[in-house]
């Protein structure tokens, strides 16, 4: 029953208190209002509007104003000595100079001899390993002999001995494609007859 009546007297009195608070607090935040001119006046500004002529002065300068400078003195003289012509002679320096017998020549006295040589390889090329060789595992020699001519060029190709058929036609176009400094007789190219060669075909293990 006490509380109750506290209830029913604590409500009234907490809303006056901030209906209060609420008023009061209107009044301090209140702004009075501030009366804006209806007209503003025109402010201009006007900075330098005219250009001034300022007189440059001028300096008249005559040839006369000019210091006189001298030129610097010419650079000094210097005597070049010569040199004097030797009054004796070479061969009183170095003494008299031998006389020698020039020696004759003619198509008699001179003789040039070219050595002989035997065929030599410029170019080697190596044949090529068969595909179906080696596909097939198929590894061996092929024994090559022929003929070099004048000109260096391969010729008479002959396989007479072969491990492997796969083997002749490569050894064969290898063959083709060489090269060779000629044989030589008394300074002459001729024929080089039965050269041979061998040709292994081993496959990369």
């Amino acid at each position: 029953m006490g509380s109750f009546i506290r209830l029913v007297i604590g409500v009234p009195v907490a809303a006056i208190v901030t209906v209060f608070l609420f008023y009061v607090m209107q009044d301090l935040i209140k702004v009075d209002e501030v009366d804006q001119p209806d007209e503003v006046d025109d402010v201009t500004f006007s900075i330098n509007d005219e250009v001034a002529e300022v007189e440059a002065r001028v300096r008249d300068t005559t040839i006369d104003d000019v210091q006189q400078v001298d030129p610097p003195p010419p650079p000094p003289q210097i005597e070049r000595q010569r040199a004097e012509q030797p009054s004796e002679g070479l061969a009183t320096v170095m003494g008299a100079i031998p006389d020698f017998e020039a020696p004759q020549l003619n198509s008699d006295s001179v003789s040039f001899s070219v050595s002989d040589r035997d065929a030599q390889p410029l170019v080697r090329i190596e044949p090529q390993y068969p595909l179906r060789a080696a596909e097939r595992g198929i590894e061996g020699s092929c024994w090559v002999r022929f003929d070099v001519t004048p000109d260096g060029t391969p010729t008479n190709i002959d396989i007479y001995r072969c491990d492997s058929s796969f083997f002749e036609r490569a050894s064969s176009r290898a063959v083709e494609r060489w090269r060779y400094n000629p044989k030589v007789e008394n300074g002459v190219p001729v024929a080089r007859r039965g050269v041979e060669t061998r040709f292994d075909f081993r496959l990369a293990e």
